[in-house]
């Protein structure tokens, strides 16, 4: 606890920014039902009901509280892409590590495969393959984590590429230890912070891109509470000069800066570089 403390303490603002943005996001997306007076999905006034008393960020298209629906779509938006995060980073980060531990053609058909995928634009690519496949949750997190897990395994590649050639490997294969315990042992700790620093940069990839995909129609379906849905369902609003829109879409970009901001903290203290005082 004490280590934690202190190294807060020499944390930058901008990383305790982004870290109390991120603590403030999990315990909404924890404690959600418990904020709110509605039920997720339920009507409880006339549409576009105006900011007051009884709605405290008025209602939306359908006659629904927008702060309910605010509360509710982080849980539903954070939650999904965290999870889809995690798969991409299980799926390209266990396959780059296999291809560069491996090496020969294993890593020659992997690295030609994942070629193939990112030679399409990601975006037209899961529009295709969701209009196929149709947009229910598990369909929507198992597409986007295969397609981000391109990017995944580049990196994993790249960084093992470094480590796999040093000693204390060679020596693990000389005695010999299976690939697994290679990888798991003596690789994957050495590679870690590029790992966890992407991990983040990922999310925000992933999190803006389900929005994405839901203003589009294609990605969190009605009546499950949505930022990027939200945008879509009320931008008429702005005609009228009404920033109700603009919430959800400052949500997600107040997430995106404070996850980022984090990052860069992580990356410069893992690279070992000292501020000059």
């Amino acid at each position: 606890m004490a280590q934690i403390w202190k190294l807060l303490k020499s944390a930058p603002p901008t990383a305790l920014f982004g870290l109390a943005v991120i603590a403030a996001y999990i315990l909404v997306a924890i404690f959600g039902p418990l904020l709110t007076p509605y039920g997720e999905s339920e009507i409880v006034g006339s549409q576009f009901e105006l900011w007051g008393e009884g709605f405290v960020l008025g209602t939306d298209n359908l006659g629904r509280d927008m702060l309910t629906r605010l509360i509710y779509g982080a849980r539903n938006t954070i939650g999904i892409a965290f999870v889809t995060t995690c798969l991409a980073f299980l799926i390209g980060g266990v396959l780059g590590l296999l291809a560069t531990t491996l090496g020969g053609w294993a890593d020659q058909l992997l690295g030609r495969l994942v070629d193939v995928l990112m030679a399409i634009p990601i975006l037209i690519f899961a529009l295709l393959i969701l209009t196929i496949t149709g947009t229910s949750v598990p369909v929507l997190i198992l597409v986007i984590a295969v397609l981000d897990s391109t990017r995944v395994f580049r990196l994993a590649r790249s960084v093992s590429m470094n480590i796999v050639v040093l000693d204390f490997v060679e020596a693990a294969r000389l005695r010999g230890e299976g690939t697994w315990w290679i990888i798991t042992r003596e690789i994957l700790p050495n590679a870690m912070p590029p790992l966890v620093a992407e991990f983040g940069l990922r999310f925000c990839f992933v999190f803006l891109f389900i929005s994405a995909l839901s203003f589009l129609g294609l990605g969190i379906q009605p009546p499950t509470a949505d930022w990027g849905s939200m945008v879509r369902d009320n931008a008429t609003l702005i005609t009228y000069g009404d920033i109700t829109p603009l919430l959800p879409a400052g949500a997600i970009a107040l997430l995106t800066v404070g996850v980022n901001f984090v990052v860069d903290w992580f990356l410069h203290k893992t690279s070992g570089i000292r501020d000059d005082k």
